[in-house]
């Protein structure tokens, strides 16, 4: 895809998102649901891999999954934001965590948006699209 500026085609870059969930069934479901809509995706399967993909690929947005194996998502999160590179990345927490304070809890970690599982994968699409700025329409046949 390119775009016309200053009188010459550039090319635009789609928007980055860095998806870290260990369940296969719900990673491959929410690439292929991004992919579609037309976003770049990296995967991170813990927390550790979070860190190192996000420092070296600076996402444009980041979907943390809060329960994964090694550091969990809401230190990996708190990391994020101590790192100048990722500090003001947004952060949506998705997690199966659906008990009293937990949306707290993981906005006070720094996440910037909070969901639990199973999610409405067209609420996640207006929140990202939300912070992304875009403004995309969602096929009526999203769930």
């Amino acid at each position: 895809m390119t775009t016309l500026c200053h009188g010459r085609f550039m090319p635009i870059r789609e928007p980055l998102i860095l998806l870290a969930e260990d369940n296969e069934f719900t990673a491959e479901t929410m690439q292929d649901y991004l992919l579609f809509h037309g976003y770049r995706v990296n995967l991170a399967r813990n927390g550790l891999e979070v860190i190192e993909l996000a420092l070296s690929t600076q996402p444009d947005l980041i979907i943390m999954d809060i329960q994964m194996p090694g550091m969990n998502g809401f230190e990996a999160t708190q990391r994020l934001r101590l790192e100048a590179t990722t500090a003001q990345t947004p952060i949506i927490a998705l997690t199966a965590l659906a008990m009293s304070g937990d949306r707290e809890r993981c906005l006070d970690a720094g996440a910037n948006a909070y969901f639990s599982k199973p999610i409405s994968l067209r609420q996640l699409m207006e929140t990202i699209q939300t912070f992304l700025g875009t403004r995309e329409k969602v096929n009526v046949y999203d769930a």
